[in-house]
């Protein structure tokens, strides 16, 4: 610490290179515990596609590594899903002193609630868009075409879409920090709802694997919802809330004084 109370740059640098450590090595042994089961979390993953499969149809693997490299992969993304509440840990800790009481007041609970509506957002499109859309994929089946899905190509698509559901569940989080922020308001958000509900359908459109119009509604109603919540958490957490807060603590300072 220097004479103003602040960590210099090289200790920055220094604490940043021990948490990422820390969290390199969790990684590491969620890989290793990971593996150990791959087939099952494999299995896991393609459960949504089983269902939509013609029975005995099974996926395929086009080069002799890449049910191999398919495996590793799975255990990557296991190891970082097991070693996630370390992460976050060792993110809060490199973040919470720099930051205001009130900041950590705020920051916090908004770090936790990233994380659950993230996986709301993969849960989501894996038990209610993933079975309607393979089925509807799957429907071009006919006595001269047949559907041969490869395990790379499964998993690659499955992730892709699973990890943008899980942001696209962030809205009501960005909207809430942008209101807070005094970027937007509620008002602002209300008045241009029907904007919203078009570009909802728009972003359907482009992130569901079909151009089925189910799916695209499954995807687009949750956007819906999700803007309704975002238009609330602005009302609540927004600038005014803010001002009120700082005007708390100048008086809470005036009485200390």
């Amino acid at each position: 610490m220097d004479e103003n109370g602040k960590m210099p740059f090289t200790e920055h640098l220094a604490e940043l290179r021990k948490r990422l450590i820390i969290c390199f090595v969790g990684i590491g042994v969620g890989f290793a515990i990971a593996y150990s089961f791959k087939e099952s979390l494999f299995v896991l993953l393609m459960h949504p596609l089983k269902g939509a499969l013609a029975p005995g149809q099974k996926l395929i693997y086009t080069g002799l590594p890449e049910a191999f490299f398919v495996y590793i992969e799975v255990a990557f993304f296991g190891g970082i899903l097991f070693a996630a509440p370390l992460i976050l840990f060792e993110m809060w800790m490199f973040i919470a002193p720099g930051l205001y009481e009130h900041e950590r007041r705020f920051l916090f609970p908004l770090l936790f609630l990233s994380v659950l509506f993230f996986a709301a957002g993969v849960l989501f499109g894996y038990s209610i868009v993933f079975p309607y859309a393979f089925k509807y994929l799957l429907s071009f089946d006919s006595d001269l075409v047949q559907a041969l899905p490869s395990m790379r190509e499964y998993l690659s698509l499955a992730t892709t879409l699973l990890i943008a559901f899980g942001f696209i569940f962030q809205l009501p989080l960005v909207v809430t920090m942008l209101a807070r922020l005094g970027i937007v308001t509620s008002r602002f958000l209300s008045k241009n709802r029907k904007y919203a509900f078009l570009l909802s359908f728009v972003v359907a459109a482009i992130v569901t694997p079909t151009p089925d119009v189910v799916n695209q509604c499954l995807m687009a109603g949750p956007l819906v919802i999700l803007y309704e919540v975002s238009i609330l958490g602005a009302k609540i957490f927004g600038k005014k809330r803010i001002k009120k807060e700082e005007e708390a603590t100048e008086r809470s300072d005036e009485e200390k004084a």
